[in-house]
């Protein structure tokens, strides 16, 4: 089977910005939200792998004033970025689904 080339905290990422243009603390708290306590990222490991995927293309970032006044950095998914996630979320569905099958299989698990 084919390794999988793409972060799974990118690939995160990614689908959060799919719905919608995020900046990053709402991102975090959107992601602990979505998977329930499971994934809770801390800014050390957003904002790398945010300016990872703008130098490669698939975000871009804007300013925008806050409700506050107060600037916010805000992230949007590029078309390339859009492409990028769909196919790659389609092949991390296709690795989990060939885990589960396996574990499906397993004797005492299920």
């Amino acid at each position: 089977m084919r390794r999988q080339n793409i972060d799974h905290t990118q690939l995160l990422v990614l689908s959060l910005l799919a719905g919608e243009d995020m900046y990053g603390y709402q991102m975090i708290v959107e992601l602990a939200r979505r998977s329930d306590h499971t994934f809770e990222m801390k800014e050390g490991t957003l904002y790398p792998v945010l300016h990872g995927l703008e130098r490669q293309g698939m975000v871009e970032a804007y300013e925008q004033e806050a409700p506050t006044g107060r600037q916010r950095k805000y992230y949007h998914l590029t078309r390339k970025g859009g492409a990028f996630l769909r196919e790659e979320a389609a092949a991390w569905q296709k690795y989990a689904g060939a885990v589960n099958a396996v574990l499906r299989c397993s004797p005492g698990l299920v």
